[in-house]
């Protein structure tokens, strides 16, 4: 049996999408041209987006096992402090903050979750030709790959490029690279840093002559600079890094022991199109950041989560046109992230006086305000993703009645739920956390009828493995009978009245990502079901590790619950 999906590339992007895409039922190839996973710690900072993706894939409370939680960002100016914001005090999340982790970790994770769910990659595997086939009744990709055992040519109904900032995919297909390049050298060095403050805070020191910023790491430091081109291409020495340093930082501190040094090129770029035909691209591929705020890694992985469970679902008798919404969606969330980081780098590269004057005293402006934690987290973090105008969204007949709580587009709220049936989950977002289709009604013994049906459906098109259904009970009814003993569903009841208590009953989907993707009424329940997937999966998914759950007897994945991951992140279960 021919794969449906070829993925190109095992960096974070490529890796999650290829373990979410197993995950859902849908087996892939994965190859690379790289011996074996990265060894260069080039990303360093998970943001609350990607670890909420990371987390449904259940590989973020092990990532976080070794990551150091940080604890804000400074701005500094001829060694006075300029500006602070706060990290960790995000709400609504398991994630309150950002956590410092090299990029080999995640990647690790990823693959190893990979692996667990019987995927593999193909190290020291390239690509060396793509060609998009039109014009037949379904359009396809023919690939050549080029290895140790030879040269292989094959066609997949489907490719998700992945393959970097240089992607042969992008050319090969057509699709420009737009942005610039910014005319600076930027050196990095990590090391061990004596003299640094213990706090776990992102400083940024900004000299007339350039940038110093210092990033703790869990077993380290990390210090970044940019300096003019110099004509060198070599990584820098610790003698210059030790040199930069003593010129803009605040005195006292001695890098010794670096154990990776990079010197590069920065660029602020985004492809116009993520998409031909079958052919997907994610992360660098069709993205490239500044190093500032660490947007490029976190933009990726949640990429490759967002094309990952829409191709899972096409594949899985979705509708095609779910794909209409990758570009839509993920090509916004890129344009802001890269707009942000080349934002940043420009305020740390201002030379005139003048203009550095006026930057030094918004900067304060800012912080005393509150507006600079208040504004920044939130967009360095990505949870505020706006989707209301995607394709992949739309209200149903009734949706009215669906409280204003649930957004449509947006991602839906967390609330505490008192386990009933099926479930173990004591929060919404903890059901969700499985990273499953939700079909949620929310009701009386009615609603529960509802979600006896939706139950069915699931279950007679072979999707129960990947769509769950949940009855949410309102907190101030009495306790009903579950219909056919609850068979296929769970349930629970709502600890508060944040869904509108007792009335009339109403259903919505929330997608894989936690995304409200549809509300309804009653009357709109089946134009509602036929947006899941609706065909067997291709394999067996092969679950998580942990408790199984006693809702639908199909295999799934179990959610994991809040308070687990509050001990791991240092964040509260809200």
């Amino acid at each position: 049996m021919t794969v449906p999906v070829l993925v190109v590339g095992a960096g974070p992007t490529g890796l999650t999408a290829a373990a979410v895409l197993r995950d859902l039922g849908v087996p892939c190839r994965v190859v690379d041209r790289r011996p074996g996973p990265g060894i260069a710690p080039k990303g360093l900072v998970l943001w609350s987006g990607a670890l909420e993706c990371l987390d449904r894939l259940g590989v973020a409370e092990k990532i976080a096992e070794t990551a150091l939680p940080l604890t804000g960002g400074s701005y500094w100016s001829n060694g006075r402090r300029l500006a602070v914001a706060r990290f960790g005090g995000l709400t609504g999340t398991a994630f309150p903050g950002p956590l410092c982790v090299p990029q080999p970790v995640t990647e690790r994770a990823l693959h190893a979750r990979l692996t667990e769910l019987g995927g593999t990659v193909e190290w020291e595997t390239e690509v060396t030709a793509v060609t998009v086939n039109r014009g037949g009744p379904e359009e396809s990709v023919t690939v050549t790959l080029c290895s140790a055992r030879g040269e292989e040519t094959l066609t997949v109904p489907w490719l998700i490029a992945a393959d970097g900032a240089r992607s042969l995919v992008r050319d090969s297909v057509g699709i420009p690279f737009e942005g610039h390049t910014f005319d600076r050298m930027f050196l990095i060095g990590d090391g061990r840093l004596e003299g640094a403050p213990a706090d776990a805070e992102v400083q940024h020191h900004i000299a007339p002559d350039g940038v110093l910023v210092i990033v703790p790491q869990p077993d380290g430091h990390r210090v970044f600079f940019d300096m003019e081109p110099d004509g060198q291409t070599e990584p820098p020495t610790e003698e210059l890094l030790q040199r930069l340093l003593d010129e803009r930082g605040p005195g006292g501190l001695r890098l010794h022991d670096t154990w990776w040094a990079s010197r590069f090129r920065v660029h602020a770029k985004v492809a116009p199109r993520f998409r031909e035909g079958p052919v997907l691209l994610a992360g660098d591929a069709v993205h490239a950041h500044t190093t500032a705020g660490g947007q490029g890694l976190n933009t990726g992985v949640q990429d490759g989560y967002d094309v990952g469970w829409k191709l899972a679902s096409v594949v899985r008798g979705a509708d095609p046109a779910l794909l209409d919404s990758f570009e839509r969606e993920r090509r916004p969330a890129s344009v802001r992230a890269v707009a942000n980081g080349d934002q940043q780098t420009r305020m740390w590269l201002l030379r005139s006086p003048a203009a550095r004057l006026l930057r030094n005293t918004v900067l304060r402006l800012l912080s005393a305000t509150g507006l600079l934690e208040k504004k920044a987290i939130p967009l360095l973090a990505q949870l505020d993703l706006d989707h209301s105008t995607s394709p992949a969204v739309a209200d149903l007949d009734g949706a009215p009645a669906v409280p204003r709580a649930l957004r449509l587009g947006r991602r839906s709220p967390d609330l505490a739920l008192a386990p009933v049936h099926g479930t173990t989950a004591r929060s919404l977002h903890a059901h969700l956390s499985a990273g499953r289709h939700t079909v949620l009604v929310h009701g009386d013994l009615a609603a529960g009828e509802l979600a006896a049906r939706a139950a069915a459906v699931v279950g007679e098109r072979g999707a129960g493995d990947v769509v769950r259904v949940l009855w949410i009970q309102p907190a101030n009814t009495d306790p009903t009978e579950l219909p056919q003993d609850g068979a296929g569903f769970a349930v629970a009841r709502e600890a508060g009245d944040a869904l509108g208590g007792a009335g009339a009953p109403w259903c919505a989907y929330l997608r894989p990502d936690g995304v409200v993707a549809a509300r309804s009424g009653p009357a709109g329940l089946d134009d509602l079901l036929t947006r899941l997937p609706s065909r067997p999966p291709r394999i067996t998914p092969v679950p998580a590790q942990g408790p199984v759950l006693s809702s639908p007897p199909a295999p799934r994945r179990p959610e994991r619950t809040l308070a687990a991951r509050r001990h791991r992140t240092g964040g509260s279960a809200t």
